[in-house]
């Protein structure tokens, strides 16, 4: 073979290598989420009901999780207890968020904080409520996005938190909001994911342009196949639903730190037995991962810009 083809073959098998790295740095692993889905998901984790025997098992995986993911805890664990009242008990309960941060390689001491809460309504009437895409859809993307963002580190700081008993009341996320790991000044906005694998029409919503039109410009181009990305539920259509209060982005909105939601509209299966991993939409489940990781990365790339606009 001449020398001259030689260096141009091997010049081109350089340039598929380095594209095939960064393709697998880029997207998350498809299978690995749907497998978390289903750990969460399963019958013996009793439904996640926050102060149960299966929420604790969920946190201890969870914890594993976080762990191997490459996200490092804050302080001296990764878990962090608050009490709580809200339910259909009274009396104080408790619970216990599970966070920890991929460091910034430029801006460490800015942040944006992305959350999803593991707990759902346990077990009724002898049903186990799974919670599939309420909310172990959520937190599986959570992990499946922090494996990719610590392999190919952010700019700035990414706090992971999984929350707890927001079910009944947000009642994680107003912890989290009211003794933050790090100072409330320095988180820039909060990535919330909550119901995030099951639609029929492959539509995921992104919630929160209405009050934060900035960030519209960030999620122009990163929905991932097969996912049809589309902004509301924001209170800006009065035939939609308006989301802005229903989920754990609500409390940093109150704290008046910029947020978007990540969701689906899943009435049919919502709060009921039937839903279970077996029933998630698994191709749009994965393609909704990739989007959220994908508007990560812009947020990341634009942070200085969205602070600026706050």
């Amino acid at each position: 073979m001449p020398r001259l083809l030689r260096t141009l073959l091997c010049a081109v098998l350089l340039v598929l290598a380095t594209t095939s790295a960064e393709l697998q740095t880029a997207r998350i692993d498809g299978a690995r989420l749907l497998k978390d889905l289903e750990t969460l998901a399963a019958d013996d984790m009793e439904g996640r009901l926050p102060g149960t025997p299966g929420s604790a098992k969920a946190r201890v995986f969870i914890v594993q999780r976080f762990k191997e993911a490459g996200i490092q805890p804050i302080a001296k664990s990764y878990e962090r207890p608050f009490t709580f009242r809200g339910g259909r008990d009274p009396s104080d309960r408790s619970g216990v968020n599970i966070v920890g941060v991929v460091p910034g390689e430029h801006e460490p001491n800015r942040y944006i904080v992305v959350t999803a809460h593991y707990d759902h309504l346990g077990v009724r009437n002898g049903e186990v409520f799974n919670g599939a895409d309420d909310n172990a859809s959520g937190v599986a993307a959570l992990l499946a996005v922090a494996q990719r963002i610590s392999a190919n580190k952010p700019q700035h700081s990414v706090i992971f938190a999984a929350l707890d008993a927001e079910e009944s009341g947000l009642n994680g996320a107003k912890a989290f909001i009211s003794d933050p790991p790090v100072a409330r000044d320095a988180i820039a906005m909060n990535v919330n994911l909550d119901m995030v694998a099951r639609d029929a029409n492959n539509v995921l919503y992104a919630t929160g342009t209405f009050q934060y039109p900035f960030l519209k410009a960030y999620l122009k181009d990163v929905a991932q196949p097969p996912v049809k990305l589309r902004l509301g539920h924001d209170g800006t259509n009065a035939k939609e639903d308006d989301w802005s209060r229903d989920s754990d982005h609500y409390p940093f909105h109150l704290a008046g730190i910029p947020f978007i939601y990540f969701g689906v509209e899943d009435e049919a299966q919502h709060h009921k037995a039937t839903d279970d991993a077996a029933t998630v939409t698994k191709e749009f489940f994965v393609g909704a991962a990739n989007t959220i990781l994908a508007a990560l990365r812009q947020f990341d790339e634009n942070l200085e810009a969205i602070t600026a606009r706050r």
